[in-house]
């Protein structure tokens, strides 16, 4: 499970892994001003995991938190005899998970433009908010099991990749199995070399942060940040300086010019046109044969991690390669 646009294409994913540094360095800067003031953050009480939101007080109550929790939707109607049954079992896991996320009710009725926002088509929906990113989770009332291990990559997702371990509740709520209150989790080993790489990237100096994402693979070879953050950089390293009318031209008069489409495709990428980078390399590699067959190949997986793998763009490239490879 990735952010979305952790569903992210190039430009898009970069700034996921920027908000992504943000979110860690705000929780980071709570705890400091916390701790300074004598105290951690203050426990929570239960009934505080399971909010009613509205439009006026959605930033507040869901994007602003978002920086510290996951936040989940659950959009619901009065009227939705499916919502009967899944609003009550994401209460009772808000409160079984004990401050791993917290949940947001939202009346669609009451909260059209919410609606409209998420791209809602029917209810229930529920979708996340972490760092101010919405991915979305599940529609329809799914079976308990299967949310159960949404809602385990969403924390996933939201302590490796944001820093976000969660909030504290009043000690006196405690799961069925007895668990203790959650407790924010330190700084991970390469959070300084990470955020390196963010600030090389804000100064525009992509070989530095190239090296940065590589001095923590170099240690930690399946950090999945830094192997992101690492192609993203890449890719942005090689369109840096180049003449986008030329390639573009270039491409265009050399349909069987492999580099020249390799070009053109992280272009493509790189404005946000997915769609036209994937056909692009497909069609390169259905045209070629040999050394430059694979060139292509590669650089299409390359794009493919980038993207990531649960876009349906890439589920759709992934079988138009498997075609023209088989």
């Amino acid at each position: 499970m990735q952010p979305r646009n952790m569903s992210m294409s190039g430009v898009v994913d970069l700034a996921a892994v920027k908000a992504a540094q943000e979110a860690k360095a705000k929780a980071e800067q709570a705890r400091a001003e916390a701790a300074r003031q004598g105290g951690g953050p203050a426990a929570v009480s239960p009934s505080s995991l399971v909010i009613d939101v509205d439009e006026a007080g959605f930033e507040r109550d869901v994007l602003q938190r978002s920086t510290e929790v996951p936040v989940v939707i659950d959009f619901w109607a009065e009227w939705c005899e499916p919502c009967k049954q899944l609003s009550p079992l994401l209460e009772r896991l808000a409160t079984e998970y004990s401050g791993r996320f917290v949940l947001a009710k939202i009346d669609v009725d009451a909260n059209q433009m919410l609606m409209q926002q998420f791209g809602v088509q029917g209810i229930p929906a529920v979708f996340a908010v972490v760092a101010g990113q919405a991915l979305p989770l599940f529609q329809g009332a799914a079976p308990e099991a299967q949310i159960r291990g949404t809602l385990d990559q969403l924390i996933q997702v939201a302590e490796e990749r944001f820093g976000l371990t969660g909030i504290a509740v009043d000690g006196s709520a405690v799961d069925a199995e007895g668990a203790a209150p959650v407790v924010e989790a330190p700084a991970g080993p390469y959070d300084a070399l990470l955020e390196a790489a963010v600030r090389a990237l804000d100064a525009g100096d992509l070989a530095g942060a190239v090296q940065a994402y590589k001095n923590v693979l170099s240690d930690d070879p399946g950090n999945s940040e830094a192997k992101l953050g690492l192609g993203q950089a890449e890719l942005l390293q090689r369109v840096q300086g180049i003449d986008p009318q030329q390639v573009r031209r270039d491409a265009a008069e050399k349909p069987q010019d492999v580099a020249a489409q390799i070009a053109a495709a992280d272009l493509d990428l790189v404005g946000g046109h997915v769609e036209d980078a994937f056909g692009r390399l497909v069609d390169a590699v259905a045209r070629s044969a040999g050394d430059d067959r694979n060139a292509a190949r590669v650089r299409l997986l390359e794009l493919f991690e980038l993207v990531g793998s649960d876009d349906p763009r890439v589920t759709t490239a992934r079988t138009a390669l498997a075609r023209v490879l088989f």
